[in-house]
């Protein structure tokens, strides 16, 4: 049983309260059977959005029992972070959990010292306040959500939901987090060091609709994903996509954040992951129906991106 508890404070946003609770909470059949309890800790008449009511069952104290803490955006964070909240999961933190937060609940986290000397990000509205107000923090306005193995910050509201999985996708593999992302019908897996936002201006040269192009790549993408056992090329997408290699390269990366390379690359990684967890084939037949060629190939870039083998991997989640 791995225990989650969800921080509520007054005025927290409807939104990034029901994020931890679809993903975490007893309405989630995935999750319960994987072991979460979701608990709701709030302080006496708390109000959601400024106008629902919490009646939650447990108090602040009570975070400190969990093994995983979630600290949501915050009303108040950013100047005056509730004491009690801070206590609670600074407490909570000393005594083994991960602690992580979405948006500006970052200055929670701070506030209790937690993120001194460490690597953070939260919005990027927020995050030169974050920089100012407590200057030993590598702030990190750039990127969706940083793992700093037992301190986990996330950008907006729908970071939280790539965090929220990510915490999943860290203890259960790959499958499970896929089969809660259907069930929210949200993207399997976004990576925490993609851009929380692009912004790619466009030159008097540039006349297409971008509009158009960012649903062609959609479509492309979709295309790459079930074709990825091919040995894809750039040209080869690029003519696909109907666009010369250097504007497809431009406008890839403008709504995607990476490169076509790299973009492959992960997308491999990960169908490797899934089929390692829920198949016996060996590592060569994997490399093979991922695209990947050999199984050198195949645990280079696993290592790199996964952080450990595919042998080690799938000791660890296969079902």
């Amino acid at each position: 049983m791995t225990t989650v508890a969800l921080a509520v404070t007054d005025g927290m946003p409807l939104f990034e309260l029901g994020i931890p609770c679809a993903i975490f909470g007893p309405g989630n059949p995935d999750a319960v059977a994987a072991g979460y309890e979701l608990t709701v800790c709030a302080p006496p008449d708390a109000r959601i959005g400024g106008w629902l009511r919490a009646e939650a069952v447990s108090g602040l104290d009570e975070l400190s029992q969990a093994d995983i803490v979630i600290v949501p955006a915050c009303d108040s964070a950013m100047h005056h972070p509730p004491a009690d909240l801070v206590a609670a999961v600074r407490e909570a933190h000393d005594r083994g959990a991960r602690v992580a937060s979405i948006c500006t609940g970052a200055f929670v986290l701070a506030a209790a010292g937690l993120l001194n000397g460490r690597r953070a990000t939260t919005h990027w509205m927020y995050a030169q306040r974050l920089a100012q107000q407590y200057p030993d923090i590598e702030v990190d306005p750039g990127v969706l959500y940083i793992d700093d193995h037992d301190l986990l910050t996330a950008a907006g509201q729908a970071a939280g939901i790539d965090l929220c999985l990510h915490i999943v996708r860290t203890e259960h593999g790959a499958a499970l987090a896929n089969t809660l992302a259907r069930r929210l019908v949200v993207a399997p897996h976004r990576a925490g060091g993609q851009a929380q936002f692009i912004e790619t201006p466009m030159t008097q040269h540039d006349h297409e609709d971008p509009a158009d192009d960012s649903n062609g790549l959609s479509s492309l993408l979709d295309w790459a994903l079930d074709h990825l056992d091919q040995p894809l090329t750039i040209p080869q997408l690029a003519r696909r996509a109907a666009m010369s290699r250097r504007h497809f390269s431009r406008r890839f990366i403008a709504v995607t954040g990476t490169s076509p390379h790299q973009w492959l690359i992960i997308q491999r990684v990960w169908r490797a992951q899934e089929l390692l967890e829920t198949t016996g084939d060996s590592i060569e037949h994997v490399a093979e129906a991922v695209g990947m060629g050999t199984a050198t190939t195949l645990r280079r870039h696993f290592q790199r991106v996964v952080g450990v083998s595919p042998t080690t991997y799938r000791t660890t989640f296969a079902k």
